[in-house]
């Protein structure tokens, strides 16, 4: 099974992103709750990850932060990349042939890791 305590929940990123484009325009949380027809207490618990907004709620705070749904959306994926854990794969190795003399010693297998 796959560690997963290291990997952002979606909300967290949704909120961060958010938060991000808000202050990126010096807006105030009660600006873009009353633009967006939410109340401020759950567009802050939205901003910090602790509540999971509806796809309605997204749009109307995207509408709100003037930003396209879509664009946020894959913010969220370049960050759900950033944290994506890194995956390690094996070069291909050649085939074991007899030995050439000289090389390595006898029989010996080396392998290289980075």
């Amino acid at each position: 099974m796959a560690d997963n305590s290291r990997r952002p929940l979606l909300r967290t990123l949704i909120g961060r992103v958010l938060r991000r484009h808000r202050l990126d325009q010096e807006r105030t949380l009660a600006e873009v709750a009353r633009a967006a027809a939410v109340s401020v207490p759950y567009l802050s618990e939205v901003e910090r990850g602790r509540k999971e907004p509806s796809s309605e709620i997204l749009a109307a705070v995207c509408d709100a932060l003037q930003i396209e749904l879509s664009d946020l959306l894959a913010e969220v994926g370049h960050e759900l990349v950033e944290h994506r854990a890194p995956v390690f794969r094996l070069a291909p190795v050649a085939p074991v042939t007899p030995q050439t003399p000289g090389r390595f010693g006898g029989g010996s297998v080396m392998l290289l890791a980075a």
